[in-house]
């Protein structure tokens, strides 16, 4: 990482082109190889649902087989990150391919018992943290500047995508023969690890054996970055908080669905729509705002969009259509999808290179324990008060937390101490980072500068991109 920001800075001509990102051929190998894997991940899930389904008939054991794809996030997800930081990021994906892969191909196999499938399914998800923590960190080695946020901008919403495409091809192939659906996973993930594996260039690990100390103190160092800075820490609530509305028309779309289906909608093509928009608004704006806007007005858009997002979800407390729910969930996933490059660029831009890997685990695994939290936390309210107050209370509630994310704000000083520090590269300095920071400036509070007089706000990019994210 260069010692200071001029060399971040995007053209003067705008913002970064498709046709700028996809000239790098690394990008290229990578976007593709992860839209693969993401469609086989997707598709698997649901084959792997209807066939426990099939076997058991329980809805029990088949949400099961649906839930255990979170469980290495929430036992193991940074610890796993940290690990991949030990070994160069294009082998520690590849690995990760192969594995999934092999096991796809026995969990295939006609006749298993239910437990080993749940077996091999939790096994298979476990490569998936220090896979996406690497790929996550790679992509910041192979695109600099204002094409990495365009770049990552684009890798969140193949990924979005996929989850559509996924879901609907697997569920309609699984009908017919799950077994099918698992096989084509596994080409997937043969394909990914082909396409990494000849179009990625070896890089060495980004954490060397001299600094190396033990794998659960690395971990915890993850967690210390993260939350022991003041910039990273405010970044983390503002996504964090995104995350705690955005997925709530999703999870409750059965029963919301169930309730208001009617007319031209059934119960399943109700649920279908209300929870394919989120992601189709989050591709659309992260398409749209991502080409449209330079790096200076991502900046000052990120704390209104930040905003934004739960406030379009206020307008369920009168009871709408699924239609004008599929409606709301869509703006709401567009202003989250225009926020997030923005706030994941600075987040890689205040990183060390050697703690990329562990600080997208610990912001991974939190995102992923948030999500299933709101979604726990409404759905038992919804037991108690029709669903659209829930949705609309909670929402409200979320524009209350956004507002006070957003005016507490770090200071540009802060920032640019933050930067200063990272740009060092070490990770003696960066472990000492947290105090250093600290001492040069706290939160913003009401007075704290607009994002545009943050670095980046008069053409510093200043955001390089985690995800993310998720």
């Amino acid at each position: 990482m260069e010692a200071t920001l001029t060399d971040e800075r995007p053209s003067p001509e705008g913002p970064a082109t498709f046709r700028e990102v996809f000239a790098q051929r690394e990008f290229g190998a990578v976007f593709t190889a992860g839209a693969l894997s993401w469609i086989g991940d997707y598709l698997a899930k649901a084959a792997v649902t209807v066939l426990v389904y099939q076997e058991t008939r329980s809805v029990a054991l088949s949400a099961t087989a649906f839930a255990v794809s979170f469980l290495p996030w929430l036992v193991g997800g940074p610890l796993l990150a940290a690990l991949a930081e030990r070994h160069p990021y294009r082998r520690v994906m590849v690995a990760c391919d192969l594995i999934r892969m092999a096991l796809m191909l026995l969990i295939a196999i006609p006749g298993l018992p239910v437990y080993v499938v749940l077996a091999l399914l939790f096994l298979a998800t476990l490569a998936n943290p220090p896979s996406q923590a690497a790929k996550s960190a790679l992509m910041a080695q192979i695109l600099t500047g204002d094409r990495l946020v365009l770049g990552l901008s684009l890798n969140a919403s193949a990924g979005q995508a996929a989850q559509v495409v996924g879901y609907l091809v697997g569920a309609a192939i699984a009908q017919f023969d799950p077994a099918f659906a698992l096989l084509i996973n596994a080409a997937t993930f043969a394909l990914s690890a082909a396409l990494l594996r000849f179009g990625v260039r070896e890089r060495s690990a980004a954490l060397d054996v001299a600094n190396r100390t033990h794998l659960l103190r690395e971990t915890a160092e993850g967690f210390q970055i993260v939350f022991g800075t003041p910039v990273l820490r405010a970044i983390a609530v503002l996504v964090f908080s995104s995350m705690l509305f955005s997925i709530v028309p999703e999870g409750l779309a059965a029963a919301w669905a169930d309730q208001k289906a009617g007319g031209d909608l059934d119960p399943g093509l109700a649920q279908a729509v209300i929870m394919a928009a989120n992601p189709v608004g989050f591709v659309l704006g992260g398409l749209l705002i991502g080409r449209a806007f330079g790096p200076a007005r991502r900046l000052a858009l990120m704390r209104p969009l930040a905003v934004l997002a739960p406030l379009t979800l206020v307008p369920a407390l009168l009871d709408p259509s699924p239609v004008v729910v599929a409606l709301l969930a869509a703006a709401c996933g567009f202003a989250v999808a225009g926020m997030l490059p923005t706030a994941n660029g600075l987040f890689v831009q205040v990183l060390p290179d050697s703690f990329r890997a562990r600080a997208f685990g610990v912001m991974a695994t939190g995102m992923q324990v948030i999500q299933g939290l709101a979604v726990l936390v409404t759905g038992v309210l919804a037991e108690r008060f029709s669903i659209p107050s829930v949705v609309g209370v909670w929402s409200a509630a979320g524009v209350v937390l956004m507002l006070v994310a957003s005016l507490s704000w770090p200071s540009r000083p802060t920032v640019e101490a933050a930067v200063a520090l990272a740009s060092r590269g070490g990770a003696g300095a960066a472990r000492n980072r947290s105090a250093d920071a600290s001492r040069v400036g706290s939160t913003g509070g009401p007075d704290a500068p607009a994002a545009a007089d943050l670095p980046g706000g008069d053409a510093v990019d200043g955001e390089r991109e985690r995800h993310a994210v998720t």
